[in-house]
């Protein structure tokens, strides 16, 4: 799904972050910093971001390379409608959620998630779904590579109102979707997935 100069200039990145994690010889982190330079500048030369910022974002990144983790609720009310948030960023629709946060259970993010974008009080239920954001016509690309995890959530209290990142809050059926929906975050056959498990409650959990 995603373009080839992407997935290679990610690659570079978390080659040269590792190897310049674990190694000792001072020859290796010059090679290890060229090859991180080299990605940085891939990146720029194919998107908006300035060659200085991606670089410095990074040089900013440490330890083994590993994906990032995205958490997204799937709220619904008895009526079988779901919850989606109008994000103030780019002011289209989404499943609540976002990053999830270090010394925190993913199922504590995603309420945590849902508590600041639509003031709802939620308890995780079970994880619907694991997909990776690059195999998935998500837009626009990410510098590196993210899981995104996707929790069938119940409301345990609360009153749905807008949060600090978003504008509106409202519940909607899957024939009622808005149209108008951040794809960077969510895709439609996401939120329609998710109609499918809160249907089907026994459906496995969906990966890749």
């Amino acid at each position: 799904m995603e373009p080839s100069w992407l997935i290679w200039a990610r690659e570079l990145q978390a080659i040269a972050q590792t190897g310049l994690t674990f190694t000792q010889d001072m020859y290796d982190r010059d090679r290890y910093a060229a090859l991180r330079a080299l990605a940085a500048r891939i990146m720029a030369e194919h998107s908006a971001t300035d060659h200085p910022r991606i670089e410095t974002l990074f040089v900013e990144q440490y330890g083994y390379a590993t994906p990032k983790v995205d958490v997204r609720a799937a709220v619904f009310r008895d009526d079988g409608r779901v919850l989606m948030v109008r994000e103030l960023t780019d002011g289209r629709w989404s499943l609540p959620g976002g990053w999830a946060d270090v010394n925190q259970p993913p199922s504590i993010s995603v309420a945590r998630e849902v508590r600041e974008e639509a003031s709802l009080e939620v308890t995780a239920r079970k994880l619907a779904a694991v997909y990776d954001r690059s195999l998935h016509p998500h837009r626009p690309p990410r510098p590196f590579h993210v899981y995104k995890l996707f929790f069938l959530c119940d409301i345990t209290g609360g009153t749905a109102a807008p949060g600090p990142e978003t504008t509106e809050v409202g519940f909607f059926a899957e024939d009622e979707l808005p149209e108008d929906i951040s794809i960077g975050r969510v895709l439609p056959f996401q939120i329609k997935r998710m109609f499918e498990h809160h249907r089907a409650p026994a459906l496995p959990t969906d990966f890749d």
